[in-house]
């Protein structure tokens, strides 16, 4: 049985889900950025075995919407009809999907069945396909000794330079928070949501959802601010921003490791840093630095099942892929012309 999800449901709601993306806090965060939430579960007479969390995102001038469902399980038939029937009644033209499921045979299995039933078609990914996660039950020796000998040099060398590590939730740390990020996009040439996302972000996953924002100090100057969110005895990286001074104090490098403590502190066993290149990175690519830095802390390079698209209409679907086509090549442009 698929039916709509409660408020007396968020407790088991939150314990199924698979992903923060799929947490009860990162609904409400989208709500109150004026995004429409859909939370389905899935039961049987007993209890509810499943959870699906999906937001609706109005194509501008006509009265369509696309779905998305990322980081869920991978939707059986049952779910997946409920899902379907969701998205006509919505007047959805797809639902896209990016499962939170390892790329293996049971679940390149799962898919095909599902496309033998429904038009579930690979579509173009949102989120990235690979990430690192590091197995952070075991000790803290164990993990120094498992890390990239540079790594392990750059995290000692910033903890000698005295660069501290601190907690800070407060709205002046999101202040920090901001400035790094708009520093940041600069720097690095990419695009970011906007203040008063990250604002409703920080309010509703870190000071009201349990999550945590971290600061790297150097002699009186933030020079790294990172946003953690944790589930499930898992832990998260999915913001970072920083300064490009002092960086020969490496305070990146110790953040990661203060992190890593963190989330031992708390009882989470694993540590995902939420993305990640491929096993065979293009070292021109912008991002292969970052990749790198990852790397160097030992974690597990984990592949993803991949994005999936549920299409519900397949002439609106057809012309949407078009138009996004169009919209990107915009997008790049007046990247450019941003240098």
């Amino acid at each position: 049985m698929i039916r709509e999800a409660v408020e007396k449901d968020r407790i088991i709601f939150d314990k199924l889900a698979r992903h923060p993306l799929q947490s009860w806090a990162w609904g409400e965060f989208r709500k109150q950025a004026g995004v429409e939430v859909l939370r389905l579960v899935q039961a049987d007479e007993k209890k509810i075995r499943e959870v699906y969390q999906i937001t609706w995102h109005k194509i501008p001038k006509i009265k369509r919407y696309i779905g998305y469902c990322p980081k869920s399980a991978i939707p059986d038939a049952e779910a997946m009809k409920g899902i379907n029937k969701e998205a006509g009644k919505k007047g959805a033209i797809m639902v896209k999907f990016e499962p939170n499921e390892k790329d293996i045979e049971a679940s390149q299995k799962q898919v095909r069945e599902l496309a033998g039933i429904f038009d579930f078609r690979a579509g173009k990914p949102l989120f990235t396909k690979y990430t690192f996660q590091l197995d952070i039950s075991k000790s803290e020796e164990e993990i120094l000794k498992n890390m990239n000998q540079k790594t392990r040099y750059n995290v000692r060398l910033a903890e000698k330079k005295g660069v501290k590590i601190v907690e800070d939730n407060s709205e002046e740390a999101f202040e920090e928070y901001w400035k790094l990020t708009e520093e940041t996009t600069k720097r690095q040439k990419f695009f970011a949501h906007g203040k008063s996302y990250h604002r409703k972000m920080w309010q509703t996953m870190i000071v009201n959802g349990g999550g945590h924002l971290l600061k790297a100090i150097y002699e009186g100057k933030t020079l790294t601010t990172w946003v953690l969110f944790e589930l499930n005895d898992v832990l998260y990286y999915p913001y970072g921003a920083s300064s490009n001074q002092n960086k020969e104090v490496m305070a990146s490098n110790l953040m990661m490791w203060e992190t890593i403590k963190l989330g031992k502190k708390h009882g989470c066993k694993m540590f995902d840093m939420w993305g990640s290149m491929g096993p065979e990175p293009d070292r021109s690519d912008p991002w292969y630095g970052f990749h790198r830095f990852k790397q160097g802390y030992g974690g597990e390079l984990t592949e993803f099942v991949g994005t999936y698209d549920l299409v519900v209409n397949r002439t609106l679907y057809k012309i949407y892929i078009l138009v996004d086509k169009l919209r990107w090549i915009v997008l790049k442009l007046l990247a450019k012309l941003r240098k």
